[in-house]
């Protein structure tokens, strides 16, 4: 009997069900408003908690479900094809947070805070970009020096930050994985660390909610600001310098799950398009039998069709908590990203005014497709990764 790619196993289509059920019960009927208002729906986020979703690949000691990165792909995926403003902040939470912790942290440290940001009691993101620095990590302003008594003082601001305030009165996320320069090591080269601020530490505050975002509005974007803020050494993650390392181990599963959101869109987008053909009559025949809607529909099913499958290809090779997988993370989100943002316009294209009006869904995930091109790293980046790579590795194209 042949495997099934996209739920290979019983566990996996239960999760998919599971969350297409709950998205068309809770998501779905709030997804519109919610993005008109610019507002995170932290209720139902932590609701996600109590369906196991929000620690899904960390490890069940720690109150996770285990999971591997197809189940990660299928929850994105299902999510994003309601409100991918919600998906994102789930995966800010759930992929950028618990899953680095569930990876990187310590023994104590994943005892003392996977319980919590598990089951939704506090809320997690991850704060690298800077107002001045995106993808060149090395470049970060932030700093952390130790004082007297042996922690870390840090300082610095950071940029578009998913989660990093929870409600519309600015309080900030519970926890924040920060990365932060902390001098230099013995070969002059620069040191980037990570710790885990908490919220009540003395100097961490949220600077502004960043408002009138092109899309992805359902999620809260924020600057955090760390003003001679007090970190203990206990909440340092790894040895001093170790941060890249934490990066790399992270960096594909983000990016993989970013595409999801993006086969996600695509999907949401095709169905659309796809009824709204045989519902429209021009000049005497329903749309669909007009060769330009044709194309719009006929492109958009191969480039669904062709980004799922290598999605959940790259999904089935990767083990969390290993790198190596960069090739085709970059590659499945450069292309997924793109033809995601294309799927959606062609489906305002094939609804016209129906589908540039917010009621339609269409022109929001025409609007949330666009962020995938950027955030997690920008497509020029990943042009360049795989550029790099198979200098280094021409035969990965034979095999």
């Amino acid at each position: 009997m042949a495997t099934d790619m996209y739920n290979p196993s019983d566990e996996h289509l239960m999760i998919r069900e599971m969350v297409r059920n709950f998205v068309e019960e809770h998501v779905e009927p709030q997804a519109l408003e919610y993005d008109r208002d610019e507002k995170f729906n932290l209720e139902l986020f932590r609701s996600l908690g109590e369906l196991g979703l929000l620690g899904l690949t960390a490890d069940e000691q720690h109150g996770g479900a285990g999971m591997d990165a197809t189940a990660a792909v299928i929850v994105h995926e299902e999510l994003s094809a309601s409100d991918p403003g919600f998906a994102l902040a789930y995966l800010a939470h759930s992929m950028l947070f618990v899953n680095n912790l569930s990876v990187n942290g310590s023994e104590e440290q994943k005892a003392r805070f996977l319980p919590e940001v598990c089951n939704g009691e506090k809320i997690g993101c991850m704060a690298m970009s800077e107002p001045d620095v995106g993808t060149d990590v090395l470049g970060l302003s932030s700093t952390a020096v130790r004082n007297d008594a042996g922690d870390w003082v840090l300082n610095g601001r950071k940029m578009w930050i998913t989660n990093g305030c929870i409600d519309e009165d600015g309080t900030p996320a519970d926890i924040v994985w920060v990365y932060a320069k902390t001098g230099v090591d013995e070969r002059g080269r620069t040191q980037i660390s990570t710790f885990l601020v908490e919220a009540g530490f003395p100097g961490y505050s949220v600077g502004q909610k960043i408002m009138d975002k092109t899309g992805m509005r359902a999620s809260n974007t924020a600057e955090l600001v760390f003003d001679d803020c007090i970190v203990p050494a206990a909440n340092m993650v790894g040895e001093q310098g170790s941060a890249l390392s934490h990066m790399m181990r992270n960096l594909e599963l983000e990016r993989l799950t970013l595409a999801a959101m993006a086969v996600g869109i695509s999907r949401r987008s095709l169905q659309a398009m796809n009824r709204y053909a045989d519902e429209r009559q021009a000049f005497g025949k329903v749309i669909r039998d007009f060769g330009q809607i044709q194309r719009h529909i006929g492109e958009s099913w191969a480039e669904y069709r062709a980004m799922r499958a290598y999605l959940y290809d790259t999904a089935r090779r990767m083990t969390l908590g290993e790198s190596g997988h960069r090739l085709d993370s970059d590659g499945i989100k450069l292309f997924a990203t793109t033809a995601a943002k294309n799927i959606a316009d062609r489906a305002m294209q094939v609804m016209g005014g129906y589908g540039y009006v917010g009621e339609y869904v269409v022109e929001r995930l025409w609007r949330d497709a666009k962020l995938l091109e950027i955030g997690g790293g920008t497509i020029e980046s990943h042009q360049k990764n795989i550029t790099k790579d198979l200098a280094k590795d021409p035969d990965a194209i034979l095999r």
